[in-house]
């Protein structure tokens, strides 16, 4: 063999292993796919009631009104490679994105599960908030303490877990009636905060300082709320994460707690976050969730009216989207399509 035809074939050679290697190289991509489906009105993998109650009459109706998820391969530590991200862009059911739109760069993938098990959590909370005030079931309310801020007048008079039961001797009864109280006081006003503590109330008065821009009075606590529900709810779910089920829970919640089948008998599966006041919000992956969707067999897809853009250009045939504003829009459209009598909201028409 002629040198320049040996040097060719190294040439070629070795074009072909940094190829290959090319292809086969992990890349800062995640690949997104549909996920499995989770009737809420039937049981887990494990053979418990997804939704369960107790201390409160429950009409079992079956149907299907399944929450979806999405899957995804890659991420810090475990990498898809070249090739794989390749198909991925090819194949309609999969979504390529960045690695950071999943694992922020200042947060570990055990710091970003945990975020999405505590999401979990609070949809779940907030979904029975939902359902039973739609219900009109009364929901007690408790305001805690949840940090206290350095260098502020909160600081060695209140803790964390501390109950705000009254301002200034007005009993409140949710986060939104505390902030009201506090905002009609001026910077170095006093206010007196009734604290239960240790089964025992007692008063704590601070004076209140400006806030950075002198616009309102703060004494440097962070506020949340917990609940006191009449009876247990217990969702079971799992490793699912994240916060995107909260519609189909408080649905499924509903159902129970009422005399005939929400669905009409059709395969009902959607999306959707929820807030203790019934709104409903967008959700990631829409795309790969209505797949998901059409292949366990849903023909209805509850879609949050601000993905409904997205969700049209990429719905699968057969399967029908309904546009969601709230808990109580979700309920009418479902009304609506069991029925036959008035209109569900398409994505479509709005």
């Amino acid at each position: 063999m002629s040198r320049r035809a040996a040097t060719l074939v190294v040439a070629s050679f070795l074009i072909f292993v940094l190829g290959v290697a090319g292809v086969l190289m992990p890349v800062p991509y995640v690949a997104l796919m549909p996920g499995p489906t989770y009737n809420t009105l039937d049981r887990s993998r494990d053979g418990k009631p997804l939704v369960s109650i107790e201390g409160r009459r429950v009409y079992e109706d079956g149907g299907h009104l399944n929450f979806t998820t999405v899957a995804y391969r890659g991420g810090p530590g475990n990498r898809i490679d070249l090739l794989t991200a390749l198909r991925g862009w090819l194949d309609g059911d999969t979504a390529i994105v960045p690695e950071e739109t999943v694992f922020p760069e200042d947060e570990t993938v055990e710091e970003v599960e945990q975020e999405n098990t505590r999401q979990m959590a609070d949809s779940q909370e907030k979904a029975v908030v939902a359902a039973l005030r739609e219900l009109n079931i009364a929901v007690g309310v408790r305001v805690l303490v949840d940090s206290v801020q350095k260098g502020m007048p909160a600081e060695g008079l209140l803790r964390p877990d501390d109950e705000i039961v009254a301002v200034d001797g007005a009993r409140v009864s949710g986060v939104t009636a505390v902030t009201e109280k506090m905002s009609a006081r001026r910077p170095g006003d006093r206010v007196t905060l009734r604290v239960l503590r240790g089964g025992r109330e007692q008063d704590v008065t601070l004076t209140t300082v400006a806030s950075p821009d002198g616009s309102r009075p703060l004494v440097g606590v962070v506020l949340g709320e917990t609940y006191r529900f009449p009876f247990k709810v217990t969702i079971t779910v799992g490793d699912v994460g994240g916060p995107s089920a909260g519609l189909m829970f408080s649905l499924a919640i509903v159902d129970k707690l009422t005399p005939g089948p929400l669905t009409g008998g059709k395969f009902v599966a959607g999306t959707g976050t929820i807030d203790t006041d019934g709104t409903v919000g967008p959700i990631g992956g829409i795309q790969q969730k209505m797949i998901a969707a059409r292949e366990a067999g849903a023909t209805v897809f509850l879609t949050p009216a601000d993905n409904c853009i997205d969700a049209v250009a990429a719905a699968p045939d057969g399967l029908r989207l309904v546009r969601i504003e709230n808990l109580d829009g979700a309920i009418s459209a479902l009304n609506a399509l069991s029925t036959g009598k008035g209109e569900a909201p398409s994505c479509t028409t709005g």
